[in-house]
Protein backbone atom coordinates (compact mmCIF):
# COMPACT_ATOMS: atom_id res chain seq x y z
CA UNK A 1 0.00 0.00 0.00
CA UNK A 2 1.52 3.78 -0.71
CA UNK A 3 2.39 5.57 1.59
CA UNK A 4 0.43 9.32 2.15
CA UNK A 5 3.35 11.86 2.30
CA UNK A 6 2.92 14.23 4.28
CA UNK A 7 3.50 18.14 3.57
CA UNK A 8 3.33 21.66 4.50
CA UNK A 9 1.67 23.58 2.19
CA UNK A 10 2.69 27.09 2.02
CA UNK A 11 -0.43 29.10 2.50
CA UNK A 12 1.50 32.94 1.87
CA UNK A 13 2.15 32.05 -1.92
CA UNK A 14 5.75 30.88 -1.51
CA UNK A 15 6.74 28.50 -4.03
CA UNK A 16 9.87 27.07 -4.88
CA UNK A 17 11.80 26.06 -7.68
CA UNK A 18 14.66 23.48 -7.97
CA UNK A 19 16.92 23.91 -10.84
CA UNK A 20 18.77 20.58 -12.12
CA UNK A 21 21.48 21.06 -15.29
CA UNK A 22 22.71 19.23 -17.80
CA UNK A 23 25.14 19.06 -20.74
CA UNK A 24 25.34 17.23 -24.07
CA UNK A 25 27.77 17.36 -27.03
CA UNK A 26 24.97 16.96 -30.40
CA UNK A 27 24.19 18.30 -33.97
CA UNK A 28 21.60 18.92 -35.74
CA UNK A 29 20.63 20.96 -38.77
CA UNK A 30 17.70 23.86 -39.77
CA UNK A 31 16.84 22.83 -42.84
CA UNK A 32 14.35 26.26 -42.84
CA UNK A 33 16.74 28.84 -42.53
CA UNK A 34 18.40 30.80 -44.32
CA UNK A 35 21.76 31.32 -43.17
CA UNK A 36 24.24 28.84 -42.42
CA UNK A 37 22.47 27.01 -39.33
CA UNK A 38 20.72 25.70 -42.73
CA UNK A 39 24.03 23.07 -42.84
CA UNK A 40 24.91 20.11 -40.88
CA UNK A 41 26.76 21.79 -37.28
CA UNK A 42 27.24 20.87 -33.11
CA UNK A 43 27.03 22.57 -30.62
CA UNK A 44 28.09 22.00 -26.50
CA UNK A 45 24.44 22.29 -25.10
CA UNK A 46 23.50 22.95 -21.87
CA UNK A 47 19.72 22.34 -20.71
CA UNK A 48 18.43 23.30 -17.43
CA UNK A 49 15.48 21.52 -15.94
CA UNK A 50 12.65 23.60 -13.51
CA UNK A 51 10.98 21.41 -11.07
CA UNK A 52 8.38 23.91 -8.88
CA UNK A 53 6.59 23.86 -5.48
CA UNK A 54 4.62 25.51 -3.02
CA UNK A 55 4.82 22.43 -0.04
CA UNK A 56 7.74 20.35 1.65
CA UNK A 57 7.62 17.38 2.70
CA UNK A 58 7.41 16.84 6.51
CA UNK A 59 9.12 13.61 7.52
CA UNK A 60 11.42 11.00 5.93
CA UNK A 61 14.21 11.18 3.87
CA UNK A 62 13.27 13.50 1.74
CA UNK A 63 12.33 15.85 4.60
CA UNK A 64 12.10 19.80 3.67
CA UNK A 65 12.27 19.16 0.29
CA UNK A 66 9.54 19.65 -2.65
CA UNK A 67 11.91 17.11 -4.71
CA UNK A 68 14.94 15.27 -4.29
CA UNK A 69 17.53 16.35 -6.66
CA UNK A 70 18.80 12.26 -7.27
CA UNK A 71 14.87 11.87 -8.64
CA UNK A 72 15.14 14.50 -10.95
CA UNK A 73 18.64 13.51 -12.21
CA UNK A 74 17.71 10.28 -13.18
CA UNK A 75 14.81 10.97 -15.80
CA UNK A 76 17.43 13.19 -17.39
CA UNK A 77 20.24 11.33 -17.48
CA UNK A 78 18.36 8.36 -19.34
CA UNK A 79 17.09 10.80 -21.76
CA UNK A 80 20.39 12.78 -22.20
CA UNK A 81 22.24 9.47 -23.22
CA UNK A 82 19.23 8.22 -25.42
CA UNK A 83 18.41 11.07 -27.30
CA UNK A 84 20.89 13.76 -27.13
CA UNK A 85 23.99 13.52 -26.12
CA UNK A 86 26.47 12.25 -29.36
CA UNK A 87 23.50 12.54 -31.20
CA UNK A 88 22.49 13.39 -34.54
CA UNK A 89 19.20 15.89 -33.17
CA UNK A 90 16.94 15.54 -36.66
CA UNK A 91 17.18 11.27 -36.48
CA UNK A 92 17.30 10.97 -32.39
CA UNK A 93 14.05 13.14 -31.62
CA UNK A 94 12.47 13.02 -34.35
CA UNK A 95 11.88 16.77 -35.10
CA UNK A 96 12.62 17.64 -38.75
CA UNK A 97 13.51 21.01 -37.71
CA UNK A 98 15.19 20.94 -33.86
CA UNK A 99 15.41 24.73 -33.34
CA UNK A 100 16.05 25.49 -29.56
CA UNK A 101 12.44 26.45 -29.33
CA UNK A 102 11.58 22.68 -30.65
CA UNK A 103 14.16 20.45 -28.75
CA UNK A 104 13.07 22.58 -25.27
CA UNK A 105 9.32 21.77 -25.87
CA UNK A 106 10.64 18.15 -26.80
CA UNK A 107 12.21 17.46 -23.66
CA UNK A 108 9.73 18.90 -21.58
CA UNK A 109 7.08 16.25 -23.16
CA UNK A 110 9.20 13.60 -22.52
CA UNK A 111 10.21 14.46 -18.85
CA UNK A 112 6.81 15.66 -17.77
CA UNK A 113 5.51 12.57 -16.84
CA UNK A 114 8.55 10.94 -14.84
CA UNK A 115 8.93 14.23 -12.92
CA UNK A 116 6.48 15.78 -10.42
CA UNK A 117 6.24 19.66 -10.71
CA UNK A 118 8.28 20.06 -13.62
CA UNK A 119 8.20 23.40 -14.74
CA UNK A 120 9.86 24.33 -17.44
CA UNK A 121 13.00 23.14 -19.62
CA UNK A 122 15.99 25.51 -21.20
CA UNK A 123 18.14 25.02 -23.94
CA UNK A 124 21.09 26.82 -24.28
CA UNK A 125 22.81 26.14 -27.83
CA UNK A 126 25.79 28.49 -27.24
CA UNK A 127 26.74 30.78 -23.99
CA UNK A 128 24.57 34.00 -25.84
CA UNK A 129 21.55 32.05 -27.28
CA UNK A 130 19.09 30.46 -24.94
CA UNK A 131 15.39 29.25 -24.80
CA UNK A 132 13.29 28.42 -21.89
CA UNK A 133 9.75 26.77 -22.49
CA UNK A 134 6.87 26.34 -20.24
CA UNK A 135 3.31 25.18 -20.65
CA UNK A 136 0.27 27.32 -20.74
CA UNK A 137 -1.50 27.89 -17.63
CA UNK A 138 1.50 26.08 -15.40
CA UNK A 139 1.10 26.64 -11.52
CA UNK A 140 2.53 24.45 -8.96
CA UNK A 141 0.66 22.58 -6.47
CA UNK A 142 1.35 20.93 -3.12
CA UNK A 143 4.13 18.30 -3.34
CA UNK A 144 5.58 20.04 -6.56
CA UNK A 145 3.33 18.69 -8.68
CA UNK A 146 2.45 21.15 -11.26
CA UNK A 147 -1.01 21.52 -12.86
CA UNK A 148 -1.77 23.18 -16.04
CA UNK A 149 -4.53 25.30 -15.07
CA UNK A 150 -6.46 27.08 -17.87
Amino acid sequence: MPRLLKVILSTNGETWTLEKDFTFEAAHKLPYHDHKCQRLHGHSWKGTVFVTGNALLVDGAKQGMIADFADIKIPVEILNKQFLDRHYLNESTGLENPTSEALSKWIYDKLQPLIPGLAAVRIEETCTSRCTYTPTGYRPTARGNGAIVG
